[in-house]
């Protein structure tokens, strides 16, 4: 049986750059058909679903949502039991990043894009979806890599070069009180009665049992205030206080959500960190 054309979507910001892969990919692999070209991480996400194409070629910093939460947001919102695309991250980092990709076996392409160093990653892919007659990628190991890589202080802010001297152990403490706005007031609000943190447009909902206040720092920024035993990241936008959590509940298409002790509404649970929640 002769398998279908594979087809791809390029989510690339700068034109000439995603001309210049394009261009790239029409000589190194003739049989792959180009079904989109976006400017922005939002753009990929939505024409992946609609799409579905075979392989992703996702620039990492991008308006929106960089490569790297763009490709969460749609494995998160990929439909359960349908192959998912076989990912390339394309880069302007250095050695950086590049040994966050290899750590975690995730392929990726250097800007300006080169034809050999192309090549290698078009036999890379031609083999994966070679052995796997429906094109299916393992979804539960990409999101490991995916995990891993948003843990990588190599793709977080500007590459930097590595420290002469190893840096000594942190000695700052979790953050224990929080300066929250209330209406027109500023609270202070005690970290021990915050069962959860949600982004919400520009700010962060900081929820108790009883009020809701609102802070500025970026929930990126929280996590590493936070003691991470006690808060858990269940979604990019979302902390939770892991002793309120009573249950876990698994809808008919297999997503996850959570009851709080003292809050009435459900939390989403990314697929990114459903392995939180395996039964024991």
């Amino acid at each position: 049986m002769t398998l279908p054309a594979p087809r791809a979507l390029i989510a690339e910001d700068e034109p000439l750059l995603a001309a210049q892969l394009q261009h790239e990919l029409a000589r190194a692999w003739p049989e792959l058909a180009v079904v989109a070209t976006v400017a922005d991480g939002l753009s990929a996400v939505r024409q992946s679903l609609e799409l579905r194409p075979d392989v992703l070629f996702f620039d990492i910093r991008m308006p929106g949502l960089s490569g790297l939460d763009a490709a969460v947001e749609l494995a998160d919102a990929w439909q359960a039991g349908r192959p998912f695309p076989a990912l390339v991250f394309v880069t302007a980092y250095d050695q950086y990043a590049v040994e966050a990709f290899e750590a975690q076996a995730v392929d990726y392409l250097l800007k300006p894009v080169q034809g050999t160093r192309l090549q290698k990653t078009v036999q890379k892919l031609q083999a994966t979806l070679a052995a796997n007659s429906s094109f299916a990628i393992d979804i539960e190991a990409t999101m490991a890599r995916l995990r891993h890589l948003l843990e990588s202080e190599a793709l977080g802010a500007s590459p930097r070069p590595p420290s002469p001297a190893p840096a000594a152990p942190s000695a700052t403490a979790p953050l224990t009180l929080i300066q929250a706005s209330h209406g027109t007031q500023i609270h202070m609000v005690p970290v021990a009665d915050v069962l959860y943190f949600e982004a919400a447009d520009k700010y962060v909902r900081v929820l108790t049992a009883e009020r809701e206040y609102l802070i500025r720092t970026p929930v990126k920024e929280l996590v590493g205030q936070l003691d991470t035993s006690v808060f858990w990241q269940v979604h990019r936008g979302i902390l939770v206080r892991a002793a309120s959590i009573t249950t876990v509940t698994r809808d008919e298409s297999g997503k996850l959500a959570l009851a709080l002790a003292g809050r009435s509404e459900r939390l989403p649970v990314s697929r990114l960190y459903a392995h939180l929640f395996k039964a024991m």
